[in-house]
């Protein structure tokens, strides 16, 4: 099937639904391709059962990464924990390995500070209390207090008082309380007429030959049942086209495109970062935590609460810290992670993924306290050679074979030890807990915020995309998603790719009306 609009959009997660709404609402006739199902609240499942959480989650394992995906209508907003944080000022001065500043001049969190504003508006973000704080995350605060530390609660994309505390985020919000993409750019994008279409895998990004579109994108329509079979192919030819596929996809469209465009810049699968993610479990000594922090819940019990509240509800920020050097500055999380993934705790002995050791401390789950940092990593990724299809070789649902590399550098190691050793310092005080980190062994580094992998900046030689996000010699094909942020955050980094976004909509509505569309200005945030 050929068709044509005026702008495609590849991918309808924070990247690709923000720029589907404003150019939709500004007069575009818009696409978005999405290669995951759609599912609403009806149909999530608060299960851990093969067939129900994998259809919409992917883990993605590469050489020494793994990163873990949402696959579904809305994207990475439909399986985050909601936690909406701004990046810190010093983030966007950074300069990591290349010597010199990696944002282009013209982002820094002032200048970016107008379009957070929008952002948290639109989801909305909400300002929690500590009567939002899981158990778990009250632990944390304690154990921060008494070790002389500073702990807070954390901003989430959430309506609290319709949250039910399920803990099933990762699945989806079968409560319409997370503020996924469900809920308000893609629907309003959809009111002004723009087109969703699930299971929609794009393969290829050509030339036009029909006069009036520059370009021509190839997809496949993937079985609901079996994502490894083709149900039907098809291309449309769009004047302008978005893409965000995500920081694993869209850097493997490009390079498979890239004979037919006339090449890509050479940052394309370069740079990839996991946002320093490094995620480390503390098995709390339940008496403990009655002696020395004085906690315990109604019936009696020390702890047990890693699996009770919501994932995300409670950070120290003191080591976000302007005037440390780079690779110093960190913030730890309280933060839950599903049983599935118990068998990355490292135990005693080695290797610590197997044996008594290690199923002694499994049987211990409920006592977990687990703890993400977020620390700045060298941007040491990059992708290999192209997969056949896709952005990824799939093994099973759920689960696929990807082409990046990450080697983590004497730098990033530095950073992941410098919070290992603040966290130890917080949670091993007295006896209080035992800090284990996530063994590399079975999956390499382990991220759910894939930055990076064509990346804007000032620099020709080091990022893929100009200040506006369009890619560099390619006029009117844009990146949106966490492919275009140059470098980690130290914070989830979900608000950051959606300003980002906010931001990048009127360079692409400029472009669209180039090609002779009539755009108008001034649309309103989502539901105004």
């Amino acid at each position: 099937m050929t068709e044509a609009t005026d702008v495609l959009v590849i991918g309808s997660g924070f990247g690709g639904a923000i720029p589907a709404y404003y150019l939709a609402a500004g007069g575009a006739r818009v696409t978005v391709l999405e290669r995951g199902p759609r599912l609403g609240a009806a149909q999530f499942s608060h299960s851990m059962r093969l067939g129900t959480y994998n259809k919409i989650v992917d883990v993605i394992r590469g050489d020494g990464v793994s990163v873990v995906a949402g696959n579904c209508v809305g994207g990475g907003s439909v399986v985050y924990f909601a936690a909406s944080l701004r990046a810190p000022s010093y983030a966007f001065e950074r300069h990591g390995g290349i010597g010199r500043r990696m944002w282009p001049a013209s982002i820094s969190r002032a200048t970016l500070d107008p379009w957070y504003d929008r952002v948290e508006e639109a989801l909305p973000v909400a300002r929690t209390g500590w009567q939002d704080v899981s158990y778990a995350g009250g632990v944390l605060a304690a154990a921060c207090r008494r070790a002389g530390r500073t702990c807070n609660p954390v901003p989430v994309a959430v309506d609290t008082e319709t949250c039910t505390n399920c803990n099933w985020m990762l699945s989806g919000c079968a409560f319409d309380a997370k503020r996924s993409m469900l809920l308000n750019y893609l629907p309003a994008a959809e009111a002004h007429g723009a087109v969703v279409r699930p299971l929609h895998e794009v393969q290829l990004i050509t030339p036009s030959p029909e006069s009036g579109y520059r370009y021509a994108v190839a997809y496949t329509v993937l079985d609901p049942d079996d994502y490894t079979c083709t149900a039907n192919v098809g291309i449309i030819h769009a004047k302008a086209v978005v893409l965000a596929a995500g920081a694993v996809g869209t850097p493997v469209i490009l390079r498979r495109s890239a004979p037919l465009l006339g090449g890509v810049p050479g940052a394309v699968g370069r740079y990839f970062s996991g946002n320093g993610d490094h995620v480390s479990v503390a098995d709390v000594d339940e008496d403990k935590v009655k002696s020395l922090l004085g906690l315990s819940r109604p019936d009696g019990t020390g702890y047990q609460g890693l699996p009770i509240g919501r994932p995300i509800t409670s950070a120290t920020y003191d080591h976000l810290d302007a005037s440390a050097p780079e690779y110093s500055r960190f913030m730890l999380q309280q933060i839950y992670f599903p049983p599935l993934t118990n068998v990355l705790a490292q135990a005693t002995g080695s290797p610590g993924w197997f044996g008594v050791d290690k199923r002694q401390l499994r049987a211990r789950w409920t006592s977990w306290l687990t703890l993400l940092a977020m620390t700045e990593d060298d941007n040491e990724g990059t992708f290999g050679a192209v997969p056949p299809t896709g952005g990824f070789i799939r093994l099973a649902p759920g689960l696929g074979q990807g082409t990046m590399s990450f080697r983590p550098t004497a730098r990033t190691r530095q950073a992941w030890d410098r919070a290992d050793t603040a966290l130890r310092g917080i949670l091993e005080k007295d006896g209080l807990s035992r800090v284990r980190p996530w063994t590399e062994s079975l999956a390499g580094t382990v991220t759910a915020h894939p930055l990076g992998s064509a990346r804007i900046g000032d620099d020709p030689a080091t990022s893929a995309l100009d200040d506006t996000h369009e890619l560099r010699g390619l006029s009117g094909l844009f990146v949106t998603d966490g492919a275009a942020v140059p470098a980690s955050l130290t914070v989830n980094p979900s608000l950051t790719i959606a300003a980002l976004a906010e931001r990048a909509t009127a360079g692409i509505a400029a472009r669209v009306a180039e090609a002779g569309v009539r755009m108008t200005g001034g649309v309103p945030l989502p539901g105004r």
